[in-house]
């Protein structure tokens, strides 16, 4: 399950349980509805709940009290006075959390009219706070329109990145003349930060097709040798830069049909995901022919392996971390989430072994046959 799943879920969760009957809640300041003051309780209560102590727990009652005075008053611009101004999806999302909850309140009895009347004020101030939402000037990005605007927009990026990374790497070679140590270390972080953006904006696009869609729809004729050079030639720098190897290992069959675009980025999303963990040792990529068809093709890092706790999680785009550090560059976990699709539309599995302290080993086998 996503991380937007198990969101939706626990809001779910939040409107599915019913109200109880109306009783004397504890007042709201300024606040003189009954119904609006038993309302704020519940989904402030339920929301405690659900999400325990997470950072928006605390701005939770300043957000109802402020939607429910609006609505008490007549007045959305009470939502405009709270300082700091909270985020408009979770003014929207509190609202309509309020209004299930009076609309909960009229079906266990309550009188009809003035629950309806009450969410009547409540959907005003929801009005409100929408057409605030609407003034925002990344408003227009909501919806189809903006996703092919956002897709147009990473395309942009794709081109500049790629010209960084080979200048970069072209510096980092001589051609301009001898480097300093600290020059090296400097054009290695360049390298490495274009190479991450230009990572992020490959993945986000290929988010954005359906999960069988290939870059490359058709199989073709391609060496293995070849597309594991352009690999090496890609994540040189980025080994380089932690002290670490990278060793490639060659099937005896060289010339395969497939795709090797796709074949490209999954490794590259791979070996990129085990220089990030190994501090130290070797990554090792290997190509290897189990008949006259199938090869797999593997990438065994010597880093801390796979906590028990995040393997369930492992495939999930989005996610939250645990941990305290952010990883390097990105924190959206697209990485892994994106090679799995790869894998699954090209027809295989992408599998892992994992010991703590010896390392993690992903691998998958593909029908490519002899070209």
């Amino acid at each position: 399950m996503t991380s937007m799943n198990v969101q939706t879920a626990r809001l779910g969760r939040i409107r599915q349980r019913g109200s109880e009957p109306l009783f004397r809640a504890n007042p709201v300041a300024g606040v003189s509805n009954d119904l609006l003051t038993h309302a704020i309780r519940r989904v402030d209560a339920r929301w405690r709940e659900v999400y325990g102590r997470s950072t928006d727990v605390a701005d939770i009652p300043r957000i109802l009290a402020a939607s429910a005075l609006a609505a008490d008053r007549g007045d959305p611009s009470f939502i405009d006075t709270l300082t700091p101004r909270p985020s408009l999806r979770l003014s929207l999302h509190l609202v309509d959390l309020l209004e299930d909850e009076l609309l909960a309140l009229g079906r266990s009895g309550e009188t009809a009219s003035q629950v309806l009347q009450t969410v009547g004020r409540l959907r005003v101030v929801r009005a409100a706070i929408e057409g605030r939402f609407q003034q925002l000037p990344g408003a227009p990005l909501v919806g189809l329109d903006g996703l092919e605007f956002l897709i147009e927009f990473v395309h942009d990026m794709r081109s500049p990145l790629n010209s960084l990374i080979l200048l970069a790497d072209r510096l980092q070679q001589g051609w301009s003349g001898p480097l300093t140590p600290l020059q090296l270390r400097q054009l290695r972080l360049i390298y490495a930060a274009a190479h991450a953006l230009n990572t992020v904006t490959s993945n986000a696009l290929q988010m954005t097709r359906e999960r069988d869609q290939l870059e490359e729809p058709e199989a073709r004729p391609f060496s293995v040798t070849k597309l594991l050079s352009e690999v090496q030639d890609v994540v040189r720098t980025l080994a380089a830069q932690k002290g670490l190897e990278v060793s490639f290992i060659r099937p005896n069959v060289d010339r395969r049909i497939g795709h090797p675009i796709e074949l490209q980025r999954i490794l590259l999303n791979l070996v990129t995901n085990a220089l990030k963990f190994t501090r130290a040792g070797t990554i090792t990529v290997s190509v290897t022919d189990r008949d006259a068809s199938h090869v797999e093709l593997a990438v065994q890092d010597t880093g801390p392996g796979i906590h028990s706790s995040a393997q369930e999680t492992l495939f999930q785009p989005f996610r939250r971390s645990s941990g305290a550090r952010r990883a390097t560059f990105s924190s959206t976990r697209l990485g892994l989430a994106i090679t799995q699709r790869l894998v699954s539309a090209l027809g295989g599995q992408l599998k892992f072994e994992t010991a703590a302290g010896k390392g993690t080993r992903f691998f998958f086998t593909l029908d490519l046959p002899v070209a």
